[in-house]
């Protein structure tokens, strides 16, 4: 970003809005929005507390076990699909369907199979991370050379030596960049999951705090979360770029 002709870094924007917020926050101009400063004391309040260690050790569980699953499943899934005409035709309608629902409104439908344990939230954070990492494996796929693919059929390779060998090397751009945006929305899945599910974790947390209006606190966590999805897209952006040779090779 350039302003005047001088670079200015990214990060610029957020010290920009930090002190737009501190400066709201202090004129009182509206009460839900408490200063930044108080905020932050706020944050290094609970952080320690063994409520706060509990809730996110929790919410970390259920949040790497449905990404887990998410990628495990989304990765294979969107290979086929990129490789496959007669897959990619069942399966991409379904797909787009659910990347682009409410999916908010299925989570009660999963709570009526699964009931109101951990097994619901995993699930609501799988439903929330596996259609993007799908999209994202099959796009990666289907800009692989078909040099490559023939390639690996003239050497006789199986489906999984082509897979693991050929199909996510070449595609690892978009295959990453899907698990980024998976991520991000693996924690929106879990907070939701947290909150309709059964009230635990974070969601635990949002309850108490909201309920008693503990303007401070609510924010404390919510900047928390903020810092998390930022932590996953910078990580994983990081990543790509390491990678981008692959896409360029294409």
């Amino acid at each position: 970003m350039e302003v005047f002709g001088r670079k200015i870094p990214m990060s610029a924007s957020l010290i920009v809005w930090a002190v737009l917020w501190e400066i709201v926050g202090q004129l009182d101009l509206v009460s839900l929005i408490p200063p930044l400063s108080n905020v932050v004391m706020r944050l290094a309040e609970i952080v320690p507390t063994e409520t706060f260690i509990d809730a996110l050790a929790l919410t970390a569980r259920s949040f790497a076990a449905g990404t887990g699953i998410a990628i495990l499943a989304g990765v294979p899934i969107g290979v086929l699909m990129g490789r496959s005409e007669i897959a990619d035709r069942l399966l991409l309608p379904w797909v787009n369907v659910f990347v682009s629902a409410p999916l908010t409104a299925l989570v009660p439908i999963i709570m009526a199979l699964f009931g109101f344990g951990e097994t619901t939230i995993i699930l609501t954070v799988v439903l929330f991370a596996l259609w993007i990492i799908i999209l994202d494996a099959r796009a990666g796929t289907r800009s692989i050379s078909n040099s490559l693919v023939e390639m690996a059929q003239s050497y006789g390779a199986s489906y999984w030596q082509a897979f693991s060998k050929v199909y996510v090397w070449a595609a690892l751009p978009e295959i990453l960049a899907g698990i980024r945006l998976g991520m991000v929305r693996a924690i929106k899945g879990v907070i939701i999951g947290q909150l309709i599910v059964s009230v635990v974790g974070f969601g635990y947390l949002f309850e108490i705090y909201q309920s008693n209006f503990l303007m401070e606190h609510l924010w404390a966590l919510l900047l928390v979360l903020f810092a998390l999805a930022f932590l996953i897209d910078g990580v994983f952006g990081y990543m790509e770029k390491r990678v981008e040779y692959y896409a360029a090779s294409r």
